[in-house]
This record gives C-alpha cells, structure tokens and sequence, in this order.
C-alpha cells in the first residue's frame, strides 16, 4: 500500500516538475526576446539620436556661416520628436543667453519615445526573467521531493529482503518519514502551471 501511495506521488511530483521547467523555459525564451526588442527599440533610438545630432551640426555650421538657406533644410530634416525641442532652445535666445540649456536634448520637450519603449521592454523582460527563475526554482523543489520519494521507494522496497523484522521496521519507519517530509514539501508547492 505504502509502495502505491509513494508511485502515485512520486508521479504527481515529476509531472509537476516538468511542468514548471517547461514554464521556466517559455518564460526565459520570453525574456530573452524581449531584450532582443529592447534592444532593438535602443540601438533605432541612438541612431535617430545620432541622425539628430549629425543635423544639429548641420544647423549650426550654417549658423556660423550666415547660410539662412542651410538652416532652413537642416531644420526642415530634423525628425518630429527633435523638432519641438530645438524649436523651444532657439526661445531661449541660447546665444545671447548665457543660463540658456546647453542644446535642444536638454529641453522638456525633447522626447525619445524609442527609448521610452526600450525601458519598458527591459522592464517586461525582467519580469518575465523573475518568473522563469520562480519557476525554475519550484521545478527544483518538485525533483528534490521526488528524489526522497525514490528513496523511500528503495527503503520500503529492501525492506522485505532483511529477515530481522526490527531490520525491516526499521527501513518501513524511515521510509514513512521521508514521505511525511516529501509530502509536507509537496503541499507546500504550488501546484502546475
């Protein structure tokens, strides 16, 4: 009787640790491409970042060169999330100005939406990296507990060769406390996913 009970749980404790791996894995590939996105969303956001700053020079050097014309087209480049920036740092008379930010990437209203999504996206990630690693770890439980129910499996099953009967109480007893101790650790697990 006691060899069944042990088989049935042992059974529920290895399908339940399977389950939990696969779940640590869904969750760990989850995490990664993920990251795999974010960055993404960071390199695309250095890049306008750089195209940004490559067209502020641009500007500028026109400026210094009294080339209206210039600075019509390197403003008119400019992407839609610089714009209202650069816009707000000319309003502050930043040449005459000496408490002027020192560029349109200092303003408030220069946005980066990519970058934004970026740290969202790593945010996502870790949490599905936190949910992998929990998983992982209830998977680890599950196997140790099966473990145990594999011994008391070995010690009620040797029993029945030893002829002292003290001998064969003796295995009978320990393997009932081992399932006692897997059992407590198998109720204290939540159950698969």
């Amino acid at each position: 009787m006691i060899l069944s009970l042990v088989t049935l749980i042992a059974a529920w404790a290895g399908y339940s640790a399977a389950k939990w791996g696969t779940e640590s894995s869904l969750n760990l590939a989850k995490a990664s491409a993920t990251r795999v996105e974010a960055n993404r969303a960071f390199q695309e956001n250095m890049t306008y970042r750089t195209a940004d700053t490559s067209l502020f020079n641009a500007w500028y050097s026109a400026y210094l060169a009294h080339n209206k014309a210039a600075m019509r087209v390197a403003h008119k480049f400019f992407l839609p999330s610089y714009r209202p920036a650069f816009d707000a740092w000319l309003a502050t008379k930043p040449f005459a100005n000496p408490n002027a930010p020192a560029g349109p990437q200092e303003m408030p209203q220069f946005k980066q939406p990519l970058a934004v999504q970026a740290s969202a996206l790593d945010t996502k990630a870790n949490a599905y990296y936190a949910r992998g690693q929990h998983a992982a770890e209830t998977s680890d439980d599950y196997i140790r507990a099966t473990v145990i129910l594999a011994s008391v499996l070995f010690l009620i099953g040797i029993s029945t060769q030893f002829p002292i009967r003290r001998g064969r109480y003796g295995l009978i007893t320990i393997g009932i406390v081992l399932l006692v101790v897997a059992g407590q650790q198998i109720l204290t697990l939540p159950g698969p996913p």
